[in-house]
């Protein structure tokens, strides 16, 4: 069975693997986390009944989980996925030119060094990664300049000072988990850095070349889940700046009840406050310990007005109003079935077009293309 709190499945695509999902016009980008790995296009013109237009591959060894897309430039990653296969593939960004979406063409491969990109931002010009990059422990910040999409050009890089042992920095987390830049985030002239279990870092790219640390705020280890997003609310809630900031319910520093969601307030942004959170109700009813991705994954990075779609692992899609950012409160969800041979679902990302539909992608089953009556 399938519940729904204002919400209605009206399509699936049967999409094992999946990673990301991303819409720019009528196109669906997915992009697959688990083999057969690859970026997969979608007609989504009519949403009920979506239609699979062609799968870019990438060898065994390699996946392009994350894809961004914006008027016809297609951005996916490159990035080390066990031992096997070619190590000469190498990880970083492919570009690809999707004016013609079911005949994709590379524009051009930036490289980078170690086991490549992970998660980023795109603009339409600039794109926010998190690579490897020879000489650091751990993943840093780097800004590319993608106005010509045929030579990518590395304008800025910012890392947490003990990174770049290449340079001669000490590195002073021996006894701790290696710093890792997961994912960053524009809005205006500022990065919303999530680093993993170094926390969260605001940072001020005015001068994109030279990005310049404005705070730091870690929530571990006295909360063991790792910093996965930091989502800046462009609009003023009571009257405060906010920010959603998630920690994913995996590689945990200790076995724990599952992790949740923080809103920040970010109005004095030298000081980031949090002010509440939230967790699916009934999720956490005594504190004790649960499996991993039992709990809270990733926000929609596109939603509309107060009502934030988030991807909750275990428990599906929970659509979550922060119009009272002292008391964010559900608004409507969709509690997809387990896949076929699974003991649960695992809902990994979800995204939201201009008409309002929801695309919630699983681990394993695909996405499931959802209306909701809140968005």
């Amino acid at each position: 069975m399938v519940s729904a709190f204002n919400t209605k499945q009206i399509g699936h695509v049967d999409c094992p693997g999946g990673g990301q999902v991303w819409v720019d016009g009528n196109i669906l980008y997915i992009g697959h986390m688990r083999p057969p790995s690859g970026t997969t296009l979608v007609d989504i013109s009519d949403p009920r009944n979506p239609r699979k237009i062609t799968t870019i591959d990438v060898p065994p060894g390699w996946h392009s989980h994350k894809v961004r897309a914006k008027d016809g430039l297609m951005i996916i990653n490159h990035e080390r996925f066990g031992n096997a296969g070619p190590a000469d593939f190498g990880g970083g960004l492919a570009l690809y030119d999707t004016t013609r979406p079911a005949e994709p063409k590379l524009i051009s491969k930036w490289m980078t060094g170690g086991h490549g990109v992970h998660r980023y931002d795109y603009d339409g010009r600039y794109a926010y990664i998190s690579p490897t990059a020879d000489g650091y422990v751990g993943n840093i910040v780097m800004i590319l300049d993608l106005i010509d999409p045929v030579h990518p050009v590395e304008v800025g890089r910012w890392w947490i000072s003990g990174q770049w042992t290449g340079g001669g920095e000490e590195y002073p987390w021996h006894d701790y988990v290696s710093p890792r830049c997961h994912h960053p985030l524009r809005m205006g002239d500022r990065l919303y850095v999530s680093y993993w279990h170094h926390g969260l870092f605001i940072l001020d790219i005015s001068d994109i070349t030279r990005p310049k640390l404005v705070s730091h705020v870690n929530s571990s280890p006295s909360f063991p889940h790792p910093t996965h997003t930091c989502l800046p609310i462009p609009q003023l809630l009571k009257g405060r700046n906010i920010m959603v900031v998630a920690d994913e319910d995996v590689a945990k520093l200790r076995p724990s009840a599952p992790a949740f969601t923080w809103i920040y307030d970010i109005t004095d942004e030298t000081n980031p406050l949090p002010i509440s959170t939230f967790q699916v109700p009934g999720l956490d009813p005594d504190g004790a310990p649960q499996p991993p991705m039992t709990g809270c994954h990733q926000p929609s990075e596109r939603f509309n007005g107060t009502v934030i779609p988030f991807a909750w692992f275990a428990q599906g899609l929970r659509l979550v109003d922060i119009a009272d950012p002292f008391a964010p409160k559900e608004v409507g969800h969709f509690m997809p079935d387990a896949p076929e041979g699974a003991e649960r679902s695992s809902s990994n990302d979800v995204t939201i077009d201009d008409r309002g539909i929801v695309y919630l992608i699983d681990r394993i089953r695909g996405v499931d293309i959802i209306e909701t009556s809140v968005l």
